[in-house]
């Protein structure tokens, strides 16, 4: 008993610290919006689900299979189930907009002087071709992602497990469900990681951080790097490395232009 006491007391402090506060407040905010969220996915799902077949074909097309590579249903609803998955996918993707859209009008509201002093300031330095620059940046740098996953990274990561299967007298059939997820996941980790000089840049020159503090723990931005890779890309030390390393060559790139940028004025 006097376990699940103290786990109740540590539950009960940790909801009453900041963090905690501010996960019930971001619950609370679900909870209101969840009528226009769930819509949003409905929207989203319904008008993707028709084009789902679509995509699995051009994916699984010979051209982009190494050969000896079949593609594979267990089940007679595991494409039902893919279309359903993707078409999903659309519609949370949606719905993380819509929230991510919350917290920066939560953020432009502010909800402290300290807070509102700072949104002021930026409002001030920020005009339409920076907002221009900005959304154009953040596009280039996930078609650059996207160009490198399915150039590079997709079709050697594909030949490597492929050869490595074969070369030990192993069938290379492949279930439906496991290959597109398993291109769907390195697809996106490569946008979202390609963001790493964008976000880098961000964080510095907004002065969430100061640079010294950033490049004294390079280490740490350098293991996350490694753990986001070991999340998406299959379970062998080549993936891991070709999945992690552009995005901590991003980072570092991110710090260069940062100090061509010499030091943000005292007054930002």
């Amino acid at each position: 008993m006097s376990g699940a006491s103290d786990l109740v007391r540590v539950l009960d402090e940790w909801g009453q610290s900041p963090m905690g506060q501010t996960l019930g407040r971001a619950r609370d905010h679900v909870r209101t919006r969840l009528p226009v969220l769930l819509a949003l996915g409905l929207i989203g799902f319904v008008a993707a689900f028709p084009f789902t077949s679509d995509v699995v074909q051009w994916l699984i097309a010979d051209e982009r299979l190494p050969d000896g590579v079949r593609i594979i249903v267990t089940t007679p609803v595991e494409f039902l189930l893919l279309q359903v998955r993707l078409a999903a996918d659309v519609g949370l993707g949606l719905i993380l907009i819509v929230l991510l859209y919350d917290v920066f009008r939560a953020a432009a509201q502010g909800s402290t002087p300290a807070i509102k002093e700072a949104v002021v300031a930026v409002r001030g330095k920020i005009n339409f071709g920076a907002l221009l620059l900005l959304v154009l940046s953040a596009l280039g740098l996930a078609a650059a992602g996207l160009l490198y996953a399915s150039v590079g990274l997709v079709p050697l990561l594909l030949d490597y497990l492929t050869n490595d299967a074969q070369s030990v007298g192993l069938s290379t059939d492949w279930r439906l469900i496991a290959y597109v997820g398993f291109l769907v996941r390195l697809h996106l980790a490569s946008a979202v990681g390609f963001q790493a000089p964008l976000v880098t840049l961000a964080v510095l020159r907004g002065g969430l951080v100061e640079r010294s503090t950033l490049v004294a723990h390079r280490r740490h931005v350098w293991f996350g790097c490694v753990v986001m890779g070991a999340f998406v890309s299959p379970p062998d030390p080549l993936s891991l490395f070709l999945v992690a390393l552009p995005v901590v060559l991003l980072f570092e790139v991110g710090l260069i232009i940062d100090r061509l940028f010499g030091p943000v004025p005292a007054n930002v």
